[in-house]
């Protein structure tokens, strides 16, 4: 008889089904490597949670950080064992080297991502969560990939978006990264966007496309500028205490369903991207791709990104992701 090990897995962030499906993978790859154990693994959206465990009181309410610090205490309290995170959010909380994440032009496409988060650098990153935190890291999600900016104002390049204030992503390098075209910056949780547009305190806001429909952002968005400036990622983690009662065998073999489980939901991250492009085109909605020389122009603009955070980060940490 297989020994049964009961995992709760616990979702933090909106848009709910592009974390329950990642969750769906693991628990599809996990079952498949081993005859000794049967995973059964609870998914729970903050609500399913609250309603079963926590009296109904709903947990992880409020911003995407909040949402962080709550799902953390739960971990470190024993009360679930698994989840995904947003590394913005993982680095400003637990380890600041994640922030390299955030950089501008880090990665040169889909496959040098991989390579990177697959290889000896995400493993760095995703080892430094347990020191300062109640999880580890198991592997590096998309849920949206390269960032685009959907636009309220008809902007047919970035040179249109001049003066203008958008919305970013909650991390400094993201504010840096606008600023130094001449943009004006203003950090936002995403689903703050739709109101900021509406009440006008920003023109377009950082995202990308598999969440433009997810957060209803296509409803404001005149044109999408596909800057692919750098990727919005996540992580899959688990409880460091929990994971330290595991025998090695079950260790090994959550961590290559975790690898898997987030391989499958980076390519089908991806194919919703090109989902939402075919939409917004249908709908009207032109999707504005950076010329050649504008692209360039952005990317050396943003040399000085790298400059002003050159001693953030640990030695060697940002060379050993650009030139892997």
């Amino acid at each position: 008889m297989k020994e049964v090990v009961n995992i709760k897995w616990v979702i933090a962030h909106d848009p709910l089904y592009l974390f329950i499906r990642a969750a769906g993978y693991f628990q599809e790859a996990v079952n498949k490597k081993s005859d000794k154990y049967e995973v059964q693994v609870e998914i729970m959206t903050p609500t399913d949670y609250a309603t079963k465990y926590n009296n109904g009181a709903v947990a992880l309410a409020g911003n995407d950080a909040a949402r962080v610090d709550e799902l953390s205490k739960l971990m470190d309290e024993g009360k679930i064992q698994m989840s995904q995170m947003v590394t913005t959010n993982l680095a400003a909380t637990y380890n600041k080297d994640m922030h390299v994440l955030d950089m501008p032009f880090l990665f040169r496409d889909h496959d040098h991502a991989t390579e990177v988060l697959e290889g000896a650098p995400g493993q760095q990153l995703l080892a430094g969560l347990a020191k300062n935190g109640p999880m580890r890291g198991l592997g590096f999600t998309y849920s949206g990939g390269f960032r685009c900016l959907p636009s309220s104002k008809a902007a047919r390049s970035l040179a249109d978006l001049a003066g203008e204030t958008i919305r970013t992503g909650m991390n400094p390098m993201a504010r840096d990264t606008f600023a130094a075209i001449g943009i004006n910056p203003v950090s936002l949780e995403l689903g703050e966007i739709n109101q900021a547009i509406e009440d006008g305190r920003i023109v377009a806001g950082e995202s990308a496309f598999p969440r433009i429909y997810p957060c209803a952002q296509n409803e404001f968005s005149k044109t999408v500028v596909d800057t692919g400036h750098s990727l919005f990622l996540t992580s899959i983690v688990v409880n460091e205490n929990w994971w330290n009662t595991l025998d090695s065998d079950l260790q090994q073999i959550i961590s290559e369903a975790a690898v898997e489980a987030a391989r499958m939901e980076r390519e089908r991250s991806i194919e919703d991207g090109e989902d939402a492009k075919l939409r917004l085109a249908g709908e009207g909605v032109e999707v504005i791709a950076l010329t050649e020389q504008e692209r360039e122009h952005f990317r050396q603009a943003c040399e000085q990104v790298y400059t002003k955070y050159e001693d953030f980060f640990t030695p060697g940490l940002v060379d050993s992701i650009r030139l892997h």
